[in-house]
């Protein structure tokens, strides 16, 4: 069953959020992770949608996401990504097909 890491992001340091880019890539692929989507510029048909980046990146297992969240490799760059930015995100479990 896939996982879905969902983040909407409001950079506020643009040199320091690119550090956490510079190697952000080759991590999420080391750990299985699939960007599916990164957008400016999302259309808000309903609600508020307080951030101006959207990030959705799929992850085959649950385990694959916790084996890259708390990898050595990650933490090393998500300090980067959280002072160059505000930050919400959550996981969610895709529907299960079988």
């Amino acid at each position: 069953m896939s996982y879905y890491f969902i983040v909407r992001i409001n950079i506020i340091d643009s040199d320091e959020y690119q550090k956490y880019l510079e190697k952000s890539g080759e991590i999420f692929k080391k750990y299985k992770g699939e960007y599916l989507v990164v957008d400016d510029e999302p259309v808000v048909l309903e609600g508020n949608w307080d951030q101006a980046r959207t990030v959705l990146i799929r992850f085959n297992s649950r385990k694959d996401f916790w084996d890259w969240y708390y990898s050595e490799d990650y933490q090393e760059i998500l300090k980067h990504r959280l002072a160059g930015a505000e930050c919400n995100a959550i996981l969610t479990r895709g529907l299960d097909n079988s």
